[in-house]
């Protein structure tokens, strides 16, 4: 794309064959670098191993539980459909603090003090817990009555309470994940983000047969048993991450008198926070919106588009990890004080990323079918899945150099400019399009399928002007 040029000069430079898999042994090892100093492009490379190996960790999760739910028909598929689309809140305001959780730690250990990086970490932690005890009560008290109003038919309902309370209930799990995987992300410890979610993705996919399906000593609980397993999964990955943050040594390190509520750190969260949350909320409810308006065709539509769109999740989540690579090279260089070298980094990681998915999204154009197959053999929801599968995949390339974009605002401080993007281009567009291409328009489920990527792909175009324009470069944290 014109809007971004290549970045001139030797960072961009291939590195010989020898370098680069010595570049990978030391991100996956997890060795300590100064990310301002480095040549870019190793640094995105060191970054970015780690972070999209993290977010292959957290895609399995969405596709392991619809493999094995998958074998208990499709109302169970709708079960976790739409449990998921109102666990996406959960996430908005997980991501949306993580953001803030990146840029402070990040810009904090670009300007070279470790310790109010610390505080931050602390703080963020503190608001974590309290939120996400909050959201649990709330959410699990009401679990069926949320089903209900997201348009659930009632065998819906009655088989997957149990599954939704669970999940609500216990999303301090997930949020914990989220936000400390920030910290370490923004400090440039990426390896441990992804040593936590290979430990609470390994516990998932051993322990969700095992309670769906009651096999060996364990009780069979139906789709029930795959947030039990989830749940266990997270829980036992937030243990591993405190361990890090204030046991072992590293880039940051929180001690008791961190946690102690600071009103002016916990009020910079909260201003940057807020609008992380409302990006995130803006475009997490057009997803919830995009379910509503499928509920309106049956189950079969609700569970053909659940498949895709975990297929979808499972190649976008890496893709996220070079989005957080160049994230966290933003915030790190604009606190060093290189804001050309932060929109280098930036350029790097979209063009890497539109090229990855690219690729991935020919592929699963052409292997739809089989794709789908592996989930199910259901003819009508096969049908719905594949169709939409293969819509959603034509912009994949866009996705990823959004993706980027909307990072590089976020590690530089500046959620709000995403924040409205994601406005008007899904609440003012996504989902008024998909109604009117769904039902005055006659084309029905299609129809939200196609407003998928006609919404994405007005975001990166957006995007890329702004970031262009510059002035994300000039925010303060």
């Amino acid at each position: 794309m014109s809007e971004l040029p290549a970045a001139p000069g030797p960072a961009l430079s291939s590195p010989p064959a020898q370098s680069f898999w010595t570049s990978v042994r030391q991100a996956l090892r997890g060795e300590q670098h100064d990310y301002t100093a480095l040549p870019l492009k190793r640094a995105v490379l060191l970054l970015s191993v780690p972070m999209v190996l993290e977010m292959v960790m957290e895609s399995l999760f969405t596709i392991v539980d619809i493999f094995w739910v998958a074998r208990l028909g499709r109302d169970a598929i709708a079960v976790v459909g739409l449990t998921e689309s109102v666990m996406s809140l959960v996430y908005a305001v997980a991501i949306g603090i993580s953001f803030a959780a990146t840029a402070l730690v990040a810009r904090r250990i670009g300007e070279k003090n470790p310790a109010l990086a610390a505080q931050a970490a602390g703080q963020i932690l503190v608001l974590g817990i309290t939120l996400s005890a909050g959201i649990g009560l709330l959410l699990g008290v009401f679990a069926g009555d949320i089903l209900r109003l997201m348009g659930a038919e009632p065998a819906v309902v009655e088989q997957g309470t149990a599954y939704a309370r669970i999940m609500l209930g216990g999303n301090a799990t997930v949020f914990l994940i989220f936000l400390i995987n920030a910290i370490f992300r923004g400090a440039g410890d990426a390896t441990l983000a992804m040593r936590t979610l290979i430990l609470a993705n390994t516990l998932n996919i051993i322990l969700d047969p095992c309670f769906i399906f009651g096999w060996g000593p364990f009780p069979e609980m139906g789709v029930t048993g795959a947030a039990v397993a989830t749940n266990i999964g997270r829980g036992v990955g937030v243990l591993y991450q405190l361990w890090h943050l204030t046991a072992r040594p590293g880039h940051v390190r929180v001690r008791a008198n961190d946690l102690l509520p600071r009103a002016d750190s916990l009020l910079t969260i909260l201003r940057l926070s807020g609008n992380g949350v409302a990006q995130l909320l803006i475009s997490t409810t057009s997803w919830v919106g995009l379910y509503k308006i499928l509920a309106l065709f049956g189950s079969p539509v609700v569970a053909g588009y659940t498949i895709a769109i975990r297929v979808v999740i499972f190649a976008l989540m890496p893709a996220w990890g070079l989005a957080n690579a160049g994230s966290t090279l933003v915030g790190q260089n604009l606190g060093a004080h290189h804001p050309d070298r932060a929109a280098d980094a930036v350029k790097i990681a979209a063009r890497l990323n539109a090229l990855l998915l690219g690729a991935v999204g020919l592929l699963f154009i052409v292997f739809a079918r089989p794709i789908v197959g592996f989930f199910t053999t259901d003819p009508e929801v096969v049908g719905h899945a594949v169709r939409s599968l293969w819509i959603v995949s034509l912009a994949f390339p866009l996705y990823a150099i959004g993706m980027c974009l909307e990072g590089a605002f976020n590690g530089a401080g500046d959620p709000a400019t995403p924040t409205r993007l994601n406005f008007f281009c899904f609440w003012c567009g996504q989902v008024p399009l998909a109604w009117l291409l769904a039902v005055p328009g006659g084309l029905g489920p299609t129809g939200v399928f196609i407003a998928v990527p006609i919404s994405f792909t007005a975001l990166t175009l957006w995007s890329a002007v702004l970031f262009r324009a510059g002035k994300w470069k000039q925010k303060k944290v």
